[in-house]
């Protein structure tokens, strides 16, 4: 498959509350660069991304070595998703997208 869950994007409005539960809650560990990013302690499996700013959404992972950003972006179009206006900033390697029921999820290439 060209795409797998990268992240769980929870909207939390405390990030070191949430990242002190989900690390124990999960036996995930906080990433150094970012304590907000919280990875399988095997590194095998999707992360967990703390956020007080997102809607809870999924981001799927473009595997780039069989498919692209775009490519993917409109096959799932092409299975009833819909594009979200959003703004993105210069350069955005991500594209915003709502399935059938209206959930947001990002194509992160």
């Amino acid at each position: 498959m060209a795409v797998s869950v990268g992240s769980v994007v929870l909207n939390v409005s405390n990030i070191g509350r949430a990242e002190e539960f989900w690390s124990k809650a999960l036996g995930y560990v906080p990433q150094p660069d970012d304590p907000a990013f919280l990875a399988p302690e095997n590194g095998e499996g999707p992360r967990l991304h703390l956020d007080d700013r997102d809607r809870t959404h999924l981001d799927l992972w473009v595997n780039r070595q069989d498919s692209d950003l775009q490519t993917e972006a409109e096959r799932l179009i092409s299975l009833g998703a819909a594009r979200v206006d959003w703004d993105y900033p210069p350069n955005a390697d991500f594209v915003v997208l709502a399935d059938t029921e209206g959930n947001l999820l990002c194509v992160v290439a």
